[in-house]
């Protein structure tokens, strides 16, 4: 058993290094402002972030399309391409349809190296043919029973301004076209969440409007030996995606968090179950004990664990700053032994995240908002990107700096040069950092409002102009907000060079009334940290009286 254990950590390391994301829902009556909510966190090492953008067109008939592997960009064959296509600005398009993913992987002799369509190209060809999420998800179920389904198992997020579904979908392994998946929607009054294991175990096949799967999802798990019981007794996740103490650990959580946030009963009857000691699985969704905001959800995006018993900050792996953060891999062995590290909501891995406000009230183009931000939510701006801009600003365009190539005009850069202080000193230097990333958010929320009534005013007018606007404030922004951390990263060298801290005066660091040596702090170490390292050296550094 120990050895099952140890194999299954070493796997879900290799995943979450890979494919860790982590994924929120927020029904609309859930929601503060009546919004459907939606949030994606791309975790993967080495990956480069920046906001994609498919601009809307025409297509001549019988235009091919290449596909290529979204993670690796291996090419992956063609498929026809449709007659028009819609604008797509991240992952959301111009009718505020929103699509975001977590790879559970599951039963890996399911994956089809044949397929075409892998998870990647599904959610941005749907988005670019979909307006709606029902119909978004019709796209992506046919086009992988037509050309093939290229990835292991995987769930999305899809949603519109009116509903979210959460789509869980698997290949049927090699030489076997097509995939088994099922699809339920979120009620309007619950959250929801998904972080890289399967989450959708029974499901009520009679309830055509909330309920959608492929004819087969029953019936080729009984072929395969998955599952032998009653048709409602079926569970997708036990069929596809058994759970093992990594997928419970590391990944059902990150969900348990979240629900932990908002709904204190589930957080507080689910514990035992997160801390592996049996019981009933997560639910699918929850109703929440009050309403949801996207600031909410952008903290939620920011979690650790903080204030639970999962806490990471408080012990050694924490070091002496109390660093929330942990390296990969996820698994580490001591005289023989298999430990893991927490996998929390927020992780330095990523590459970009996003909170997706859509909201049925307002035209498209002022409705739809993905506040985007770059690298880790814990240490980025969430800025608005509205849904029919159809030009990326500058700091987050593809080509500005890459993966192995360092820009200045980069926002991913200068959030990643950012971190890499902030990490290793995280105690001192968090609340330099969280100012300015509160008061810019703060700043971009309040100004929504206004924002988009002078919108409204130019749609009235001519929506075009009302598109144009909307596309300048977001460059503005994204603009705005990644100066500022330059700026951030700038005072932060200044402020805390070689372990020292220089005081501050007016909120400016002080100056030297005379000479060339500024006013300073020395804080050392906490007393709780000295405490452990006198606990463990001994007599060793103890100052000693001389003969």
């Amino acid at each position: 058993m120990k050895k099952l254990m140890a194999a299954a950590l070493m796997l879900a390391a290799g995943v979450a290094s890979g494919w860790a994301c982590t994924n929120f829902i927020v029904g609309k009556k859930a929601s503060a402002d009546g919004s459907v909510i939606v949030s994606y966190s791309a975790d993967s090492y080495g990956m480069y972030g920046f906001l994609c953008h498919y601009p809307a067109a025409a297509h001549a008939g019988g235009e091919m399309r290449d596909i290529y592997e979204w993670d690796t960009g291996k090419y992956l064959g063609q498929i026809r391409e449709a007659k028009q296509t819609y604008n797509v600005i991240g992952n959301i398009n111009e009718f505020q349809v929103t699509i975001g993913e977590t790879t559970f992987g599951g039963r890996p002799e399911l994956a089809d190296t044949a397929g075409v369509m892998d998870y990647g190209s599904l959610i941005y060809v749907a988005l670019q043919r979909s307006r709606t999420a029902k119909e978004a998800i019709k796209v992506m179920t046919d086009l992988v029973k037509e050309y093939g389904y290229y990835s292991s198992g995987e769930s999305f997020s899809v949603a519109d301004p009116n509903e979210a579904w959460i789509l869980e979908m698997i290949g049927k392994g090699p030489g076997v076209r097509g995939a088994v998946w099922v699809a339920v929607r979120v009620p309007d009054d619950c959250i929801a969440a998904h972080a890289n294991q399967s989450r959708i175990h029974r499901f009520d096949m009679d309830d055509k409007e909330n309920c959608l799967y492929s004819p087969d999802v029953i019936s080729f798990a009984r072929e395969k030996g998955y599952f032998s019981g009653k048709n409602e007794d079926f569970s997708f996740a036990d069929a596809y995606c058994p759970l093992d103490f990594s997928g419970l650990r590391a990944c059902e959580a990150r969900v348990w968090s979240f629900y932990n946030m908002f709904s204190r009963t589930t957080g507080q009857a689910w514990l035992p179950y997160i801390q592996g000691e049996g019981g009933e699985p997560l639910p699918l969704y929850v109703k929440p004990d009050r309403k949801v905001s996207v600031r909410d959800i952008q903290q939620a995006m920011r979690d650790h664990y903080e204030g639970t018993p999962l806490d990471i900050t408080g012990d050694m792996g924490a070091g002496c700053f109390n660093t929330p953060y942990r390296l990969s891999p996820l698994t580490f062995k001591v005289d023989g032994q298999e430990y893991f590290n927490e996998r929390p909501i927020s992780t330095q891995q990523s590459g970009f995240v996003f909170v997706s406000q859509m909201r049925s009230k307002l035209p498209d183009a002022v409705g739809g908002v993905l506040w985007f931000g770059l690298d880790d939510a814990n240490m980025t701006v969430f800025t608005p990107v509205y849904c029919q801009t159809d030009k990326v600003p500058v700091p987050y365009r593809q080509g500005n700096g890459d993966c192995v190539t360092f820009s200045w005009d980069s926002g991913f850069w200068i959030y990643n040069w950012v971190a890499g202080m902030v990490r290793p000193r995280y105690s001192l230097m968090e609340g330099d950092m969280r100012a300015v990333q509160n008061t810019l958010e703060d700043t971009f929320a309040d100004a929504q409002k206004g924002i988009e009534s002078t919108a409204l005013e130019l749609w009235q007018q001519d929506p075009k102009k009302a598109r144009e606007f909307l596309s300048a404030y977001t460059s503005m922004t994204a603009q705005t907000a990644v100066d500022s951390w330059k700026r951030l990263g700038e005072f932060l060298i200044v402020r805390y060079n070689d372990g020292a801290v220089k005081r501050m005066k007016d909120g400016q660091i002080q100056r030297p009334a005379t000479g060339n040596t500024a006013p300073l702090d020395r804080p050392g170490y906490s007393e709780d940290f000295l405490r452990q390292l006198v606990k463990e050296t001994g007599d060793r550094y103890r100052v000693k009286a001389l003969k």
